[in-house]
């Protein structure tokens, strides 16, 4: 029987008043209780006058202070020193609360049963006794602990439970003969799981743990014994640092002496693998804490021998003997299941894409696509405007993706425009014609972007026939018609982009598989459309406003990991434009520069732009009409601009202002765009595309127009909203009349082809071969001759480069260019041949000038092209669509490779690393779905209540 129970109370002050508070009201429950306790040692860790002070008036018979960095098992420990002639020993801490009866009934079991080591009493919660914190521990095969009863409502459903593996430490009453054979607490463990494996230890010296469900003891989760409460995100990672390396250290204490070797060598691996399934399972802020805790188990080799020796000699059955306590992967499985199962709260109704006409506009859709663009069908390559053929072979692709020796100019080394990366993804859905892929994603535009406007107008309404009005409408934009008639691929993926990141970036505060999407997306948007990176940037720090004031900060890591992806993608090349003094040519188109029809900078063009036109051509009405007026098309948007401008004095006031406040960036985008030219096509400066700008505004716009729609009708009006909506589909497919029928009639600027933008002869040598180089000579209508070295059997839309396009200085390597280009068509020049040569340049093409050409640049021609007969080492192959060629006969040197060393390597790696955590985290669990199903699909009613 135990005669003497020595109690000890462990404090750790932490300035603040709890400690204190807690420490009173721990101490007057001991006074109160029926079977007072022997004697008491208070161990203070750390120094507080009025903790101090607090525990000088208590009777205890020692108070003993030590380092405010002891954990609980140190201060046990020096308290033990003090228990000789103790019976039992009760380990305590500031915030344990024992109820008057609680010692009596712990005494009373350990009384009854000799072979019990310790016994443990239900801990519940300080605040609300009617949750239990915990009431018995057990492990998984694996050695992950699982509180047997945490978290749930107290219903006496587990008060016939006794026998355990382990319990948490707070409150336990322990035999004093068992405590000193088992050598205490493991300090090892970083105070978490010390209950578990002392009653692990317990039960291998012979011993049983029991549960006494009867004696309660309140906790508050000060953490001074066991984990503290996860308030904070500093304690949930610190709980989570002490449970990983809990269940590392005692998988080497366990382990079998010959396992312990590759059980020690499998922790870095292990961690590695961990992070993979922890970004599978949307669990990144536990990364952080698995390697810290790898770290500190991996160097603690004098801990684990301990850990041993205290096993060692205290065992005397088999491990075997703990299976029966253990708990099985199914068990923990259905437990996990159990709790996380979600009945009831369910908040979402289903999506009903077939049912609610979703899947019928689309294939409305892509009847319209196939009738506007049926040639496309037939043409392997899609040719003009800004479109160029893709490389033949997909590792061409990525390697014109990669940091290093770009495909354009004499010895250019650089970072890739991250456009290149989203070029080698296409091009890699079709590996035997890449660049057929760009043709058929021209047909099938038109569907995938009534598909994405579908989907980003159930973030804004579940009314079927608003979520068709904005598929729709969206597909039939101004902007994205314009970019697919005039062959601009920037423009066309980022239109078909930007839908999917409002859906995902809308709810990226409530779950990481949407911030990984949104993540990726992001970087797709701003590799296609630099220009919107700033106005992305305004849009993604009201997020993290609305974050912070709205939800307390929750979710707020989510939202930074958004622009994680994109700032890797981009950093290379943010570093290069900036260490070049070359900033503004971070805002360049990337892919072909070239200087397509767009409107002027000026009044006119600034009010086109405002009513969602990029060209001077509203719609291309003027061409469609012959010339007749034009003034009354923008008049066609003007429904979709009221309604917007209604949405903030809605119900949903704040959905409608973020929106408007989205519109509001984009137009600003296009105007600022419209007046920018950072590029250069030969001699022309080429502006800034202000249609990704107006395609923001024109996101923005039309959710507001669908906020206002679903919210600022009354339910009575629903004939009105249908008939509003059915108008507003009908007025912008009339704007659309003259882009979609722009084909049929022979007025795009689209072709079949190029399959090279190089003679057929340079093609076949260059197409397996990407040092083949042609210097390529154009007159300029306005006067001199341009220069371009192209590299490989075409230029390529994603070979190009901002890097070349945006120089604002002529480098070393342009001035051999140009000097070789001008001794080329020079008649007095000496041997020029030789130089070419000697820059690995094998052919010299003398391109036609742009149409009409003029008087001078025919000039040029002719002279140029006497000049170049005239040369000795270069064979005239001909005439050709191209224009005429030459090949070069002297020896050519190898193509002089810049050396990057392991740059290229590091770079490529840290990019891949990021986007594959981003895909990860964006890979949907059932957790994750269940999740999902418990939060409303419209986004808006929550932020402003602030939930």
């Amino acid at each position: 029987m135990p005669g003497r129970v020595h109690a000890i109370l462990v404090v750790r002050p932490d300035g603040r008043t709890p400690a204190a508070f807690h420490l009173r009201r721990t101490l007057a429950a001991l006074a109160a209780q029926s079977r007072k306790v022997d004697v008491l040692t208070i161990v203070v860790c750390g120094e507080d006058p009025l903790v101090a002070e607090v525990a000088a008036s208590a009777p205890a018979e020692a108070v003993i202070t030590a380092p405010g960095r002891t954990r609980f098992a140190e201060a046990a420990a020096i308290a033990s020193r003090r228990i000789a002639d103790a019976d039992a020993v009760w380990l305590l801490a500031q915030d344990t609360t024992p109820e008057p009866e609680a010692l009596t009934r712990l005494v009373g079991a350990l009384e009854l049963a000799p072979s019990v080591a310790f016994v443990a009493p239900k801990l519940v919660r300080a605040d609300d006794r009617s949750v239990i914190v915990s009431l018995g521990t057990s492990v998984t095969s694996l050695g992950r602990a699982v509180g047997l009863a945490d978290g749930e409502l107290d219903q006496g459903q587990h008060d016939t439970r006794e026998d355990v593996l382990g319990a948490d430490v707070r409150g336990i009453l322990v035999r004093a003969e068992a405590w000193a054979r088992l050598k205490g607490l493991d300090r090892a463990l970083l105070g978490a799981e010390e209950g578990l494996d002392l009653g692990i230890r317990a039960r291998l010296a012979g011993a049983r743990v029991t549960l006494v469900p009867n004696a309660l003891v309140a906790v508050s989760g000060d953490g001074v014994a066991g984990p503290p409460s996860p308030t904070t995100r500093v304690r949930r990672s610190q709980i989570a640092v002490a449970a990983r390396a809990s269940q590392l250290h005692r998988r080497l204490a366990y382990a079998h002496p010959a396992a312990v070797p590759f059980l020690w060598l499998s922790i870095l691996p292990l961690a590695l693998w961990r992070t993979i399934g922890l970004l599978v399972g949307k669990q990144p802020a536990l990364i952080a804490p698995e390697w810290a805790a790898a770290a500190i188990v991996l160097v603690r080799l004098g801990a684990i021998a301990r850990s041993r020796s205290h096993i060692r000699h205290a065992r005397s059955v088999a491990w075997a003997q703990l299976a029966p306590l253990r708990i099985s992967q199914s068990e923990l499985r259905e437990r996990l299941d159990d709790g996380s199962d979600g009945v009831g709260d369910v908040q979402r109704d289903e999506l009903h894409f077939f049912s609610g006409g979703g899947a019928w506009l689309v294939l409305a859709a892509l009847v319209v696509s196939i009738a506007s663009f049926t040639a496309l069908l037939a043409w392997p390559v899609l040719g003009g405007g800004a479109l160029q053929p893709l490389r033949t072979v997909v590792s061409q692709l990525w390697a014109d993706a990669a940091y290093g020796t770009r495909a354009v100019g004499l010895g250019t080394v650089g970072p890739a425009d991250p456009f290149a990366a989203v070029i080698a993804v296409i091009g890699s859905l079709w590996p035997l014609e890449p660049s057929r892929t760009i043709a058929i994603l021209w047909v099938l535009a038109l569907p995938l972007a009534a598909l994405g406007g579908w989907f980003a107008a159930t973030r804004v309404t579940d009314r079927g026939v608003l979520r068709i009005t904005g598929g729709a409408v969206w597909a039939l934009a101004p902007t994205f018609l314009a970019a697919l008639v005039e062959g601009r691929p920037t423009a066309v993926i980022a239109h078909l982009l930007l839908p999917w990141l409002f859906y995902a970036g809308s709810v990226a505060h409530r779950s990481w598989v949407a911030a990984g999407a949104a993540s990726v997306v992001l970087a797709a948007v701003v590799a296609c459309a630099p220009s919107l990176a700033p106005a992305l940037a305004v849009v993604w720090v009201v997020a993290l406003g609305l974050t912070i004031a709205r939800r307390a900060g929750r979710g707020i890591g989510q939202l930074i990991w958004i622009v994680v992806p994109a700032a890797a993608i981009a950093a290379p090349l943010v570093w290069y434009q900036l260490k070049a003094g070359n900033a503004w040519g971070l805002l360049a188109d990337p892919g072909v520069a070239w200087a397509g029809p767009q409107v002027a900078p000026d009044a006119a063009g600034r009010a086109l732009l405002a009513a969602g036109f990029p060209s001077f051509d509203p719609g291309g009405w003027g061409a469609f009409l012959g010339g007749g007026p034009t003034w009354w098309v923008p008049l066609l948007a003007a429904p979709i601009a009221v309604l917007a401008l209604m949405a903030p004095v809605t119900q949903r006031w704040l959905s409608g202002v973020v929106l408007l406040v989205v519109a509001v960036l984009g137009i600003g985008t296009a105007f600022a765009a419209a007046a920018i030219s950072v590029a250069f096509a030969e001699s022309l400066a080429v502006p800034i595309w202000p249609g990704a700008g107006l395609s923001l505004a024109w996101i923005g716009a039309l959710g507001g127009a669908l906020v206002a729609l679903d919210s600022g009708l009354a339910p009575r009006l629903h004939t009105v909203r249908n008939l509003v909506a059915v108008f507003v589909i009908a007025v912008i497919a009339v704007l659309s009349v003259p882009a979609l029928t722009a084909s049929v009639r022979g007025v795009t600027l689209l072709t079949n082809g190029p399959e090279s933008t190089l003679p057929a002869y340079v093609a076949a040598e260059g197409r397996d071969d990407p040092d083949v180089g042609t210097l390529v000579l154009t007159p300029q209508n306005a006067g001199g001759l341009s220069a371009e070295l192209v590299w490989g059997g075409s230029e390529t839309l994603g070979g190009q480069a901002t890097i070349v396009s945006t120089r604002t200085a002529a480098t070393p390597a342009d001035e051999t260019l140009a000097n070789l280009s001008a001794d080329l068509v020079t008649a007095s020049s000496g041997d020029a041949v030789a130089g070419v040569a000697e820059q690995g340049i094998g052919f010299v093409l003398l391109a036609p000038a742009a149409s009409p050409e003029s008087d001078t640049a025919r000039s040029l021609r002719l002279s140029s092209q006497t000049a170049l007969d005239q040369r000795d080492g270069l064979d005239a192959v001909g005439n050709t669509p191209k224009g005429a060629l030459w090949r070069v006969t002297v020896p050519i040197a190898d193509r002089a490779e810049a050396s990057v060393g392991e740059l290229a390597g590091w770079i490529a790696f840290g990019q891949l690393a990021i986007i594959g955590i981003a895909l990860l985290l964006a890979l949907p669990t059932a957790a994750a779905r269940r999740a999902a199903q418990r939060t409303p699909r419209v986004v808006g009613h929550y932020w402003q209540e602030g939930r």
